[in-house]
Order: structure tokens, then C-alpha cells, then sequence
């Protein structure tokens, strides 16, 4: 191999392993790689390296336009609350009992999921579905993976179902080793992933709650006792003898029925997890009382309970504390930011209990946590200043589904009219799917449906940032010469031990486990970009037409989205991870199923359709 291959290799290790050990995000280790490759382009060192325009180049590709396109249509379908207000709808099945209900959550969950982008489906979902786990007495852990499976189903059906299909689509016009391919059409997808959708979603809903563990949420598992409490305040006297002290001595935490849950200091919150803060005078101390416990802190030597009349500070003594459970959504200005530099108890006047990622508690240092999309975060406030949370759109609280709001429930129509428009005009040719969806876009814009402001928060800039710098380093395998070598190895498992007339249908094999395995590991998008040139050549290298060499792109665009065993491997399923109180295993134990079905169905469905099958 000439130093140029080698170093696309390394760039690709070293990019696989920082996504893995997640010591940095993606999106900066995508951005990274871009300017690393930008460096060797620059100082033209070879001729095998692909130059400075070629690399920018990747910036003209459709693909990601057209994605950050979708991603604000669907910000258009939430705004005007549309899914939300199926629960109404949804409501009136729970009658029917669980598996007749789940199939026609599920069927609406993977129709919608078919021609939207399928996250902010489910994330809208999530208090609906636990609000009807309640109505039916069932836990929400024996919903929230099948509606996140079903996502997946619906996804794999279409072009607009999932951005990878978007993505796997621009590299396939763009790509110098089949020129003349077209695009994948609208519905191309649906030979394939429709009867995997109907085997998947019968096999769910038949055999679905015996699988499905029982779990608790987050904010389940506190008992009913402990969220019956009262939020007050109290000052520390001028005078007081707890002055000077440290919290772990000043015996404040022995109170009987009393949890300090921070110190506010000039206008400035301190977290009271810190034992070592030494106490100053006219700090006001924010607790979480029993009925019991109000009466011994008002007996408490040195400090007072707030009067709101004599002191005139706004405060919340006496009022009920309600615990409520929300989650950072994938849009949330909160992403990236702790919440101490987004001032998060200040803002909303709330106490943050515990945030939860990946099923896993973050411990006690929460407030220098940088949250992520899927966080789950565990508040305690009163009920006002969890409503100005809720309007104010950072999160997605799970206590109940979202309201529509009266003044975009006209603008529904509009919506529906551009989604639909998009949809048909793309299929029938007419113009490409990026045109359509900036059509679309500045349709919504002109007609009040969304706010400028409101469509580029809605776009998810992590996962553009991802896709242009894995679109580089594609480009730059495929310059170097890696992506063939890649795909020698992986075609040589097929060529090499079976016969010529098997050879096309065991290639399909192994290309469908590599992919497989990998977006269990990386994302969906990640993986795609890596294995669709990865397809095309090995195509090229058994001489296919420009038809079959499809059908190995297509077999990678489902093997990319369908992760079902863990957690991590899809965003949707990331999201209920935590929601549901799952465990990482859940993922496992009930994955493997629709692992199986997806591999099998997808290897019978394309043989039998492109004729690869030897009899």
C-alpha cells in the first residue's frame, strides 16, 4: 500500500475509536478529520490525495440539505402539535386491551416515521406513551421499545424515513465508480422494507410484552411518600452560629424529614451536594420539606423561614413540590451546555435531583455535566415554574404530552399540504427531493408556520458537521484506493469459498453483517457513509450492471438503520433507554429477534427480487 492508503486507514481507525470511546463528540471529531484531511490537501504532497476543491466539494452534496430540510418540516409537524394530539385519539383504544392497542399505536408510529424524520417522532411520543401506560396499567418499559422499533420499521421504507437513506442516496450520484446511477426513488425502499415491516410489527405485538422487562422511569422510582413534600426557604441569621461552619457540620442535614437542595447566594445558586461550603450570612437555603420537617427547621437554631411579606424576596415557601422527569430533546439549546453555564436553576427556578445518561446516574458533580440529547433529568419545583419550562420548549417534560397551541392549529393544513406536496412531486420525478424540501421550507417560512429563528434551531448541526466530515473521508478512500482495498477484503469472504453462481448472494451476506455490525457501534449516518462506496465497489469488483449494484447500496441503507440490540446504535433507541428504565441487556434480549428478521428478510427479499439466488 502507497503512505496515502495508510493514512487513510489511519484517519478511519483513529475516527471508529473516537466515536466508540466517546471522549469527545462526534460532530468534533468529524470537523477535526475535515481539517485534517484540508491539511495534506493543502500542501499537495501527492498526487493519490485528493485536492482542496475536490474535498469542498463535498459541501455541494444534496444530501445534507435535504436533510436539514426534513429536520425543519418536522419541527413544522411538532410546533403544530399534530402527533400530540393523536393522543386523544389513542386514548379511546386502551379499552381494547394491550396487544390490539399497540398494534395501532404502533402501525400510526411507522406510517408517520415513514415520511418524517422517525427521532423527533418518537421523542414527541414519550409523554403520550407513558401517559397511556398509566391509563392501561401496564408499564411504559412494555411500550417505549416497541414504538422505538417501530420508528426504525417505518423508517426503512422510504427516502425520507430516515436521513440515512437520504445520505446513502447523494453518495450514489456522486460516486465515479458507478457515474450514471440515479437516485434512490421515493418509495424504492418499500419492496423491501414493507414485508419486513409487517413480519416485524406482528412479531412485536404477539410475543412483545412476555420479552419486554418490567422496569420503572427515573422519576418511578421514588415512592409516592417521598414526592409529598414542600418546597421553602430559610435565611441564615446575622448573627447565626452556623456562620462560618461547613454544611456536613452544621447539622442542617440531620433535620428529620429535610433535604437541602442548594444555596443561594447574591443571586448566585450553589449546589448544596458540596459538604465542604462554608455557610455566610443572609444565604438563603432552598429545602425540600415534610410536613414534620417545617416545623423543625423553623425550630432550628440560627436560621429563619422566609417571610415573603416582611423581606419582599420572591420565594416559594409552602408551596407543593412537584417531581417531574424530562428529557433533553435533540434540538435543545441545553446540548452541549451544563447547566451551570445555561443557568438553568436561576432561569426556571427549579432544583435539579439527579440526570441520568444511558441508564446510568451521572453522580453528584450534575451541574458541570455537559448534557447530551436524550439526558434525562429529574426536577423538583413548583408547578408555575415547571409550566414556564414547559412553554419555554429546552426539554420535553414526561408528566403529560404537550398541548397544541391555538394560534398554529390553522397553520396544520399548511403543514400537511407541503409535506404531501414534497412527497409527491419527489416520487413522480419531477424535481429531486432537495429542491422539493427547500421548496417546502421556505413555504412554511413565508407562511408564518415557523419562525427563521425556529428552523435553524430545529436543524441538528452535530449531525451535519458528521456527515460532511465522514463525506470527506469517503471521498478520501475512495482517492487513495482504501475503500477498494476494504472491499476486496470483504468481498474476498464470498469470492473465495463458494462457487461463482453463490458468489453474488454471499457477497450480499457479508456486506449486510459488516454494516450490521457497525451501526450497532457507530451512527446509522456514520456507517452508511462508510459503506455505500464500500457497496458500490464491491459491485464493481464482481462486474455487476448499475440495477444489482443498487441492490447492494439499498441492503446497506437497512442494514444501517436496523439496530435493534443496543442502545446506542440508534437514536431513537437511545431516547427510551433512560425514559423507560431499561438496562442495556433489554436492548439485547429483545433486539436479536429483529435482528434475525431483518437480516434473513432482507438477504430473501433482494436475492429473490435482483435474482441472485442460485435456484
Amino acid at each position: 500500500m502507497e503512505w496515502e492508503t495508510i493514512l487513510a486507514f489511519g484517519l478511519l481507525i483513529v475516527t471508529l475509536v473516537s466515536f466508540f470511546m466517546e471522549k469527545v463528540s462526534v460532530d468534533t471529531t468529524a470537523l477535526t478529520l475535515l481539517g485534517v484531511i484540508l491539511i495534506f490537501s493543502g500542501l499537495e504532497i501527492s498526487d493519490n490525495w485528493p485536492s482542496v476543491s475536490n474535498i469542498l466539494s463535498v459541501f455541494s452534496n444534496e444530501a445534507p440539505l435535504t436533510i436539514a430540510s426534513m429536520f425543519v418540516i418536522s419541527a413544522s409537524l411538532n410546533r403544530c402539535r399534530l402527533i400530540e394530539q393523536t393522543s386523544d385519539y389513542l386514548g379511546k383504544f386502551c379499552k381494547f386491551g394491550y396487544r390490539k392497542f399497540m398494534l395501532i399505536l404502533l402501525v400510526l408510529v411507522a406510517f408517520v416515521s415513514a415520511f418524517v424524520n422517525n427521532t423527533p417522532v418518537v421523542v414527541v411520543l414519550l409523554p403520550v406513551v407513558i401517559s397511556l401506560s398509566r391509563t392501561m396499567g401496564v408499564p411504559s418499559s412494555k411500550m417505549l421499545i416497541p414504538v422505538s422499533y417501530a420508528s426504525i420499521f417505518g423508517g426503512c421504507c422510504t427516502l425520507v424515513g430516515t436521513s440515512t437513506n437520504i445520505l446513502a442516496s447523494g453518495i450514489i450520484t456522486n460516486s465515479s465508480v458507478y457515474p450514471n446511477m440515479a437516485p434512490i426513488g421515493m418509495f424504492e425502499l418499500s419492496k423491501i422494507g414493507l414485508p419486513l415491516l409487517g413480519i416485524s410489527l406482528g412479531f412485536l405485538v404477539l410475543f412483545g410484552k412476555k420479552l419486554l422487562p418490567d422496569r420503572e422511569a427515573l422519576s418511578g422510582i421514588i415512592s409516592e411518600l417521598d414526592r409529598k413534600e414542600f418546597l421553602t426557604e430559610a435565611i441564615v441569621q446575622i448573627n447565626s452560629p452556623l456562620l462560618g461552619q461547613k454544611i456536613k457540620d452544621s447539622g442542617i442535614r440531620r433535620l428529620s424529614g429535610v433535604r437541602l437542595l442548594e444555596i443561594v447566594r447574591d443571586g448566585i445558586s450553589i449546589s448544596a451536594r458540596n459538604s465542604e461550603e462554608i455557610l455566610e450570612a443572609n444565604d438563603r437555603l432552598v429545602l425540600s420539606c415534610r410536613p414534620q420537617g417545617i416545623i423543625e427547621t423553623s425550630e432550628f437554631e440560627g436560621i429563619d423561614l422566609l417571610n415573603q411579606t416582611d423581606l419582599g424576596i420572591e420565594q416559594i415557601s409552602s408551596k407543593t413540590g412537584v417531581m417531574v422527569e424530562c428529557v433533553v430533546g435533540p434540538s435543545s439549546s441545553l446540548i452541549s451546555k451544563s447547566l451551570l453555564d445555561a443557568s438553568f436553576r436561576s432561569r426556571f427556578n427549579l432544583t435539579i435531583l439527579a440526570v441520568h445518561r444511558r441508564g446510568k446516574n451521572l453522580g453528584f458533580n450534575i451541574d458541570k455535566v455537559r448534557l447530551q440529547a436524550s439526558d434525562t433529568i429529574l426536577i423538583l419545583g413548583t408547578k408555575e415554574a415547571i409550566e414556564r419550562l414547559r412553554k419555554s420548549e429546552e426539554v420535553i417534560l414526561l408528566d403529560q404530552a404537550a398541548m397544541p397551541m391555538k394560534n398554529m392549529k390553522k397553520k396544520a393544513p399548511i403543514v400537511l399540504g407541503v409535506l404531501v406536496g414534497i412527497i409527491g412531486i419527489a416520487s413522480s420525478g419531477v424535481l429531486p427531493i432537495s429542491i422539493t424540501a427547500i421548496i417546502g421550507v421556505s413555504i412554511l417560512l413565508l407562511t408564518g408556520c415557523l419562525k427563521a429563528r425556529e428552523a435553524y434551531r430545529a436543524i441538528e448541526w452535530n449531525i451535519l458537521v458528521l456527515i460532511y466530515g465522514m463525506l470527506a473521508l469517503g471521498l478520501t478512500m475512495e482517492a487513495t484506493g482504501a475503500s477498494s482495498i476494504l472491499a476486496s477484503v470483504v468481498g474476498g469472504i464470498g469470492l473465495g469459498l463458494f462457487e461463482p453462481e453463490w458468489q453474488p448472494l454471499a457477497v450480499l451476506v457479508v456486506l449486510y453483517l459488516c454494516t450490521a455490525l457497525l451501526t450497532e457501534v457507530l451512527s446509522n449516518n456514520a456507517t452508511i457513509v462508510i459503506m455505500a462506496p464500500i457497496a458500490l465497489e464491491l459491485a464493481n469488483i464482481m462486474e455487476m450492471s448499475v440495477n444489482n449494484a443498487r441492490a447492494y447500496v439499498l441492503t446497506a441503507c437497512i442494514a444501517a438503520s436496523a439496530s435493534f440490540v443496543t442502545p446506542i446504535g440508534y437514536q431513537t433507541n437511545t431516547f427510551v433507554y433512560t425514559v423507560g428504565g431499561y438496562k442495556f441487556g433489554d436492548f439485547v434480549k429483545v433486539g436479536i429477534y429483529f435482528n434475525a428478521i431483518y437480516f434473513v428478510g432482507t438477504i430473501i427479499l433482494v436475492s429473490s427480487i435482483w435474482g441472485f439466488m442460485p435456484f
